[in-house]
């Protein structure tokens, strides 16, 4: 079951069951009316989530950022933005998330998101058959907080790659892995992630020298 940052079980949104990948990617299927050309809201995403599970809600939008949508101009800032908003209130100690009237209102249609579940279901399967309790000193108390933080310096990076194609993909893809190791309590996604994120962060820096000597 999710937790608040109280350590108490999230009973708050219709399914406080958010346990792994699958259940969320579940819950996001169910959000919004029927039909191809309809569209989904964050308010929406937020109500079917439940408004105290922290760890799912900066799951989802890093799962959408790692999805070929993510290449939809100015979504990965959109991102960004939310998760950082979500990340600073955990770290502030707020029992529930707010956001801002703006952000809630954004839309998707069901077909880009349908599509992007869809694209996720595989990958988010075999996650979830790898997660165990282990390694529980890197998510402790104090490492989750590190984590928080690191988060949110990912997210004040990511508006400035989107230039790059893609490239955030790479450190939405390090922000999934630290929002699982937070979901399932294993600490070996918390080392994934801090591993991805040097490496991602390496060919980054590759990528930009690279083009500034070809330059």
């Amino acid at each position: 079951m999710a937790e608040t940052n109280t350590g108490e079980p999230d009973k708050s949104g219709p399914d406080p069951e958010l346990r792994s990948l699958e259940d969320i990617l579940d819950a996001l299927s169910n959000v919004g009316d029927e039909g191809e050309d309809s569209e989904v809201s964050v308010e929406e995403v937020l109500t079917e989530v439940g408004t105290r599970s922290f760890a799912p809600i900066i799951l989802v939008p890093s799962l959408i950022l790692i999805s070929p949508i993510s290449g939809i101009f100015g979504l990965p800032t959109i991102g960004a933005i939310f998760i950082l908003l979500i990340t600073v209130q955990k770290l502030l100690g707020r029992p529930h998330v707010w956001m801002p009237g703006m952000i809630r209102r954004r839309k998707v249609t069901r077909e880009k998101l349908g599509k992007a579940i869809d694209w996720l279901r595989r990958p988010c399967a075999w996650v979830d058959r790898q997660t165990h309790k282990r390694l529980t000193v890197l998510v402790s108390r104090p490492a989750r907080l590190v984590t928080l933080l690191v988060i949110c310096a990912i997210c004040l990076i990511i508006p400035a790659l989107e230039i790059l194609p893609m490239v955030t993909s790479l450190f939405a893809t390090a922000i999934s892995f630290f929002a699982i190791a937070l979901l399932a309590r294993d600490g070996l996604f918390t080392l994934l992630g801090y591993i991805w994120l040097g490496c991602a962060g390496g060919a980054i820096w590759w990528l930009v020298s690279s083009g500034v000597g070809g330059w």
